[in-house]
């Protein structure tokens, strides 16, 4: 029996990655698990610049999942090259740095800054507001993925995973956009465009009005969204949205994803990666599984 899985020439101890935006950049958890066990850790969304995120109420639990509007509150890519990439390259797992931006250049300039680092990962947050088509995220036409994309990889040095959006148009044009133009893998879903009201009040519970809603009631969407996009590409996917326990994280593996990230599942628990990683293991010893790869995509 081995868990580990090969992702893009890297051999990962065990498929299960921390989502961006969920684990901070791992300082958080190192009181609560040895960070060293997990497959991986994907870094708080970073920008090119600081910034410091949204006004108003940022996060909003639901009866089954939770709302967020950050609004990408992050050092800059700079500021986390110094005082935060140091210790996470002490872990002992893989780094993957998830990288967004509200134009093309800076994206290109935050990438310049990445490929100078030893990291081997960039995850592109393509859900990221364009300015230059007004305010509409660089994910939701196959045409905008393709340029960003395009724009990225003829400078990006590192393995390029391109962060799908369920809100695209078309999530397999989408896909295909991505590969096409230049993209090592692809991770998806993000984050499904959501609204909440405070009846009382009778306004939105957020500023922005709408927000990302993620959580256990997203999984059979984004589990269908993984099926459809695993038959469609050649590239590898990392699977995610709502995954909770080891079934969970088997049922999008079974569906085509290669790794698996688990994000809001750490609010409710900071050692559920551990619990998941565990419930792999026994599931493939009492199923006779000697390698991940027998099930992969066998729905």
């Amino acid at each position: 029996m081995d868990s580990s899985v090969k992702f893009l020439g890297t051999i990962f101890k065990n498929p299960v990655i921390v989502a961006s935006g969920t684990f901070g950049f791992g300082r958080e958890y190192e009181d609560f698990i040895d960070l060293s066990k997990l497959g991986g850790i994907s870094t708080k969304g970073l920008t090119l610049n600081p910034k410091d995120g949204n006004e108003g109420t940022r996060v909003f639990e639901t009866s089954s999942g939770m709302m967020n509007s950050i609004g990408l509150q992050n050092p800059g890519v700079k500021s986390f090259i110094e005082n935060e990439l140091p210790n996470m390259l002490t872990y002992n797992t893989e780094i993957l740095v998830n990288l967004g931006g509200n134009t093309i250049d800076e994206y290109l300039k935050g990438i310049e800054l990445l490929n100078k680092t030893n990291i081997k990962f960039i995850e592109l947050n393509i859900s990221c507001p364009n300015v230059k088509e007004g305010g509409m995220a660089f994910g939701i036409k196959e045409e905008d993925i393709f340029e960003i994309v395009s724009e990225v990889r003829k400078v990006s040095k590192k393995k390029l995973i391109v962060k799908l959006s369920p809100n695209a148009e078309d999530i397999t044009r989408a896909a295909l956009a991505a590969e096409r133009a230049g993209a090592d893998a692809l991770s998806l879903v993000n984050t499904f465009s959501a609204l909440a009201i405070d009846i009382k009040r009778r306004v939105a519970i957020f500023n922005n009005i709408k927000a990302g809603y993620s959580g256990p009631a997203i999984k059979p969407i984004a589990l269908r969204m993984v099926y459809d996009v695993a038959k469609t590409v050649s590239i590898p996917i990392m699977g995610i949205g709502g995954i909770v326990t080891a079934y969970d994280a088997i049922e999008f593996i079974m569906a085509g994803a290669t790794l698996i990230q688990v994000g809001t599942a750490n609010f409710i628990d900071p050692k559920i990666t551990l619990e998941i990683i565990d419930g792999i293991n026994n599931f493939m010893e009492e199923e006779g599984i000697k390698e991940l790869k027998e099930i992969r995509g066998i729905i």
